[in-house]
């Protein structure tokens, strides 16, 4: 905690009954109607209007560079831009109805309320991968996520399946901060300093277990699949770490390093053997004899989302709220885990709210869509985000009821819009690390 007089103040809870739309948040913040604070007032603006634009737009990752030749989306027609929110929805549910079974559409818990609550399934990245598993009778598989999900639907799906992202434009700057190139590039190098990296040595362990988290993209899947590793989510990161520790005397962790060194460090792991992988230094910034030590090589990346937490907002909130119960997620900075009074995915922290018997404060470091979900699901507790600042995933955010209404609108007439489709080359061994990550249940 920190030593220094904390100033920074928790967003005030709202009078109920409580509103679960983020959306309806920012534009009373931008009319003047709330003391509340947006991060940026164009979050305020359909997300169309940033479409052609290069950039992740508006949000948590608007500071972060995008790779050149990120997906971009097409100009979405006017009848959906001008649509209100009420037209918008019924537009969907009678879509939704005409389709029936030929449609399934999956919800990531941080997409705004206006799209989930016409999923199917509402999820995190684990769950939502289990699901597409679910319906091999769908024609087509409609993903309210980010790129890297839908890819990852389409490695899961059956191959006359369609898997489509609504917005193009919603990737991941986490994601992006691990190229296939770089990862490639790292592995020689390692290769330089470890020896051959596909040989077992006398007690059959591989020098190094390529370990990519879910939020990366199928070609990286491919890499790891390709060099005996596995993919992890959060939920079940400390379960692949135990699988990868039992068959290589190291780990190579990307592209989330916060992830991977609060998972480590819980299961005992010295951060002095967690060195970082900067992928644009010689050896990622390390010695070799650092990397001989290392146990967990972790990449120099990070989620825009979970970065913005700090310790000085958990003082804040516990002086602000005594007996206040802080849970965040593992992909926040180890000094915030470490501040918190417990850290798990976003499923767990669903869980731990709904398994609550008594009335119970709840600060909440993770995206401010479910906070404000789980928010107005339960009223019995005082839920808010520890961020004071409306600041929601930039990329999750690009995913807005008119993406979905002229997806849903287009299976109906017969086109396919925005199908997502992994080259058979990167899926073949992207499907052997995400059946491997299926199989390590936490």
């Amino acid at each position: 905690m920190s030593a220094t007089p904390v100033t920074l103040q928790p967003r005030p809870i709202s009078a109920r009954p409580i509103d679960p739309s983020v959306d309806h948040e920012i534009q009373a913040i931008v009319a003047g109607e709330t003391t509340a604070e947006t991060c940026n007032t164009d979050l305020a603006a359909g997300p169309w209007t940033f479409d052609t634009r290069p950039g992740y737009g508006p949000g948590s990752s608007m500071g972060d560079v995008i790779p050149t030749g990120a997906p971009r989306q097409g100009q979405l027609p006017a009848e959906y831009r001008e649509a209100d929110e009420a037209e918008l929805a019924a537009r969907i549910v009678t879509a939704k109805q005409t389709l029936g079974e030929r449609v399934v559409v999956l919800g990531h818990f941080y997409q705004r309320e206006e799209v989930v609550t016409h999923a199917d399934y509402v999820g995190d990245s684990f769950q939502l991968a289990n699901a597409a598993l679910e319906h091999p009778h769908a024609e087509a598989i409609v993903f309210c996520g980010v790129h890297f999900m839908a890819e990852t639907a389409d490695l899961l799906s059956r191959p006359e399946q369609a898997v489509i992202l609504p917005n193009l434009a919603a990737g991941c700057s986490m994601a992006d901060m691990a190229d296939i190139d770089q990862v490639e590039e790292c592995w020689e190098q390692l290769a330089d300093v470890y020896g051959d990296m596909d040989a077992p040595d006398a007690e059959g362990q591989r020098p190094v277990i390529p370990v990519t988290y879910m939020n990366s993209s199928a070609a990286i899947k491919g890499f790891v699949g390709r060099h005996g590793g596995i993919v992890c989510t959060s939920s079940n990161a400390r379960t692949v770490l135990e699988w990868a520790f039992a068959r290589g005397r190291r780990v190579l962790f990307f592209p989330d390093q916060h992830l991977g060194r609060n998972t480590a460090k819980a299961m005992g792991v010295p951060l002095e053997q967690m060195p970082v992988w900067n992928p644009r230094k010689p050896l990622g910034g390390s010695s070799e004899a650092e990397l001989a030590d290392a146990r967990v090589i972790l990449w120099h990346g990070f989620c825009s989302v979970h970065r913005r937490f700090t310790v000085d907002q958990i003082a804040a909130a516990r002086a602000e709220h005594p007996g206040v119960r802080v849970i965040v997620h593992p992909e926040c900075p180890m000094d915030v885990v470490d501040a918190a009074d417990e850290a798990g995915s976003t499923d767990y922290i669903r869980k731990a709210i709904a398994a609550a018997t008594e009335p119970t404060t709840f600060a909440i470091g993770t995206e401010i869509n479910l906070v404000q979900r789980l928010a107005a699901q339960f009223p019995q507790h005082e839920i808010f985000c520890l961020d004071p600042v409306v600041c929601p995933c930039s990329t999750m955010y690009r995913i807005h009821p008119g993406y979905l209404a002229w997806i849903l609108e287009g299976l109906v007439a017969g086109e396919v819009r925005n199908r997502i489709t992994v080259p058979a080359d990167v899926a073949q061994p992207a499907r052997i690390a995400l059946e491997r990550m299926l199989a390590a249940k936490p």
